[in-house]
């Protein structure tokens, strides 16, 4: 038996057929819509030091941060201060969170942001401020404004496999010891930006 006589064309299938109408000859298909996303590389992580008011350090928390902003280490303010080093790391969340630092904001962003809403004495320094280039004072402030190594390179405008050492450059042609001690050094050479609208929320 042939297709047709298998499925014959009643007139309710021609009707049906009608009333569809003709197809639509085939073309090439539409191009896919382009998106267009920023290189990964071209993008930082915001600064810490918003400019949100802060939270005013309580008289203990400002002793601990004082030991911080001259340069300690959590271990050397538990001794200096005899406190558990338990005890120290918890009253650094505490600062940190009061600066509305993120939790893993390292000490040169919370020693910059402690300077910048004048919760500790600013440094003094007996040393003359070095000559500095303009792409170290860049890398300068990429330091104390952002504790991940690739933000400070994007923010430094550096390839991320140079910045550490154009950060060991930078600390050899300062004197620092460390990220930190930078940070408080610069501070004592005026060198860093302090933040007017986070100086003010301090004293509220």
């Amino acid at each position: 038996m042939s297709p047709r006589a298998r499925h014959p064309v009643t007139p309710h299938r021609r009707a049906r057929a009608g009333a569809a109408g003709p197809r639509p000859p085939r073309g090439p298909a539409a191009p896919l819509p382009v998106t267009n996303h920023p290189a990964e590389r071209d993008t930082v992580t915001p600064p810490v030091t918003t400019k949100a008011p802060i939270t005013p350090l309580t008289p203990t928390l400002r002793r601990v941060a004082q030991h911080l902003a001259n340069g300690l280490t959590a271990q050397e303010i538990a001794t200096q201060t005899v406190l558990s080093p338990v005890t120290v790391r918890q009253y650094l969340r505490d600062i940190r969170e009061s600066l509305h630092c993120p939790p893993r904001c390292k000490p040169p962003v919370i020693v910059h942001r402690l300077f910048t809403t004048q919760q500790v004495v600013p440094p003094t320094t007996d040393r003359p401020a070095p000559t500095l280039s303009p792409e170290q004072k860049q890398l300068l402030r990429a330091v104390a404004e952002h504790s991940d190594p690739r933000d400070i390179a994007v923010a430094a405008k550096l390839a991320p496999a140079d910045q550490r050492a154009a950060l060991d450059q930078l600390l050899a042609d300062t004197g620092a010891r460390d990220a930190t001690h930078l940070v408080i050094l610069a501070h004592g050479w005026k060198l860093l930006p302090t933040d007017p609208a986070a100086r003010n929320g301090a004293n509220q």
